[in-house]
This record gives structure tokens, sequence and C-alpha cells, in this order.
């Protein structure tokens, strides 16, 4: 599977850890930068180049980074196609996948340490979306909403 990953500054050795990490547990990793350390560098580039590239690959995921978490989560779900998730422990990167299907997840690099981030991201790349008739009917009205308002 190939993992789409973006920072800013803030999550920036964060980032460079997971790259490492994912292609040692055997994923494509995709990196959208940033790809250097720049206090001065903005997220939303980055977050929205990763989260394009989520939806223009097919069976991917995404993993955006920033000091909270929040504003690069933001800017992944202004791309069409999207479902990016702020996730802040397991179990909400469990409820990410099983009951969103969220294809991005956001992590605040400044509120977990680098094995949280690890575990929580494990639990989000391994969990599959559970299919139920409720939340595939709760999905198709977020994605009918966003068709909607592109008319």
């Amino acid at each position: 599977m190939r993992v789409h990953i973006a920072t800013d500054h803030a999550g920036y050795e964060l980032k460079e850890e997971l790259k490492s990490w994912l292609k040692d547990e055997g994923y494509e990793v995709v990196d959208h930068g940033a790809f250097a350390f720049d206090s001065n560098d903005d997220y939303p580039a980055f977050c929205i180049d990763c989260a394009a590239g989520v939806v223009e690959d097919p069976g991917s995921l995404g993993v955006v980074i920033g000091g909270s978490g929040n504003g690069e989560q933001m800017a992944a779900n202004l791309v069409d196609g999207v479902r990016a998730a702020l996730v802040w422990n397991e179990e909400v990167a469990r409820l990410a996948r099983e009951h969103n299907d969220a294809n991005v997840i956001s992590l605040g690099a400044r509120q977990h340490s680098v094995d949280e981030c690890k575990a929580m991201l494990k639990i989000f790349l391994e969990t599959e979306f559970s299919g139920e008739e409720r939340h595939a009917r709760r999905i198709t009205q977020l994605s009918a909403y966003e068709i909607s308002r592109n008319q």
C-alpha cells in the first residue's frame, strides 16, 4: 500500500521518523513535503497536495502532521473525496477507519510521542471500513453534499 505523507515545520522531525518506519513496515511512501525544516513554511499546500495524492491514488491512505494536527486536517478536508480525521488516541484511529472510512489521518506532533503516533498510524492503516449500512449511508450523505456544492 502507498501512504502519502505531508507536514509543516512543526511535524518535520516526526514525518521523517514515520517515513523510515513506514518503509520498514513494507509501505511505499510518497512525500509531499515539507522537504526541509523551515520554521516559516505553511502547511496548506503540503497537506492539500497529500490529500489530492490520496484521491488520485485509489487504495492509498494519507498522513498529515502538524503541531496540533488541526489545521492540517482542515486543509486536507478541502480536497473532494477526502475524509481526514484528527486522531488523538488508538480508539479514535480505529473508529476513523471502521466507521468513517477516513482516508487521511491527521496527527499532532506536539501532542504525542513518536511511539504513540506510530501506534495510532499502525491501527489506522490496518483497520478496514466496516461497511455497515448505517456508516455507509452517512458517508453517502457526505459525498452527496460534496457533489452538490460543486454543481
